[in-house]
C-alpha cells in the first residue's frame, strides 16, 4: 500500500469494521504500515524478532504483559498513551474494555509475531487488511 493522497479520519476508519484484533491499514509511511484496530480481551503471547512494535491508545485502555530478562511485568496504557515493545520481547496485549489502538509496524509484519502461542479463534493472524 502506498501513502494515501487524501486525509483519513481515524473515526471513520474505525467505524468501517467491527472485528476485534483484526487491524486495518490506514496509510503507509516509508516501509511502515499505520494500522488501527479494535481490541478487547486477550491477544496471545508472541515475539517480533526483527522489529519493535509501537502502540497508541486512541480510546479505552490497553495492558501489555512483558516477559523481560528481569521478569514479567505489565504496562497499562490509558487513552492517549504510547508504548513501544522492543524487538525480541515476548508480550501479550490485553484490553479490559473495548479499546481502539493505532500501531506502527513494518509492512508485512504479522499480528502474531514470528514466534507465538496457539492462535485463539478471536485473533486474526494477518499482516493487516486494506481499509475499505
Amino acid at each position: 500500500m502506498s501513502a494515501l493522497t487524501e486525509p483519513v479520519a481515524l473515526s471513520a476508519a474505525l467505524a468501517s469494521f467491527t472485528e476485534r484484533w483484526s487491524p486495518r491499514i490506514v496509510t503507509a509511511v516509508n516501509d511502515y504500515d499505520v494500522r488501527v484496530a479494535k481490541v478487547e480481551g486477550e491477544h496471545l503471547w508472541h515475539v517480533h524478532d526483527h522489529t519493535d512494535e509501537f502502540f497508541l491508545v486512541l480510546d479505552g485502555e490497553l495492558h501489555i504483559a512483558l516477559r523481560e530478562a528481569a521478569g514479567e511485568r505489565t504496562v497499562a496504557l490509558p487513552r492517549g498513551s504510547v508504548f513501544t515493545v522492543p524487538r525480541g520481547t515476548e508480550h501479550k496485549p490485553y484490553a479490559p474494555v473495548p479499546t481502539e489502538i493505532l500501531m506502527l509496524e513494518p509492512t508485512g509484519t504479522s499480528t502474531v509475531g514470528d514466534r507465538h502461542d496457539e492462535v485463539p479463534a478471536h485473533v486474526d493472524a494477518t499482516t493487516g487488511h486494506a481499509l475499505r
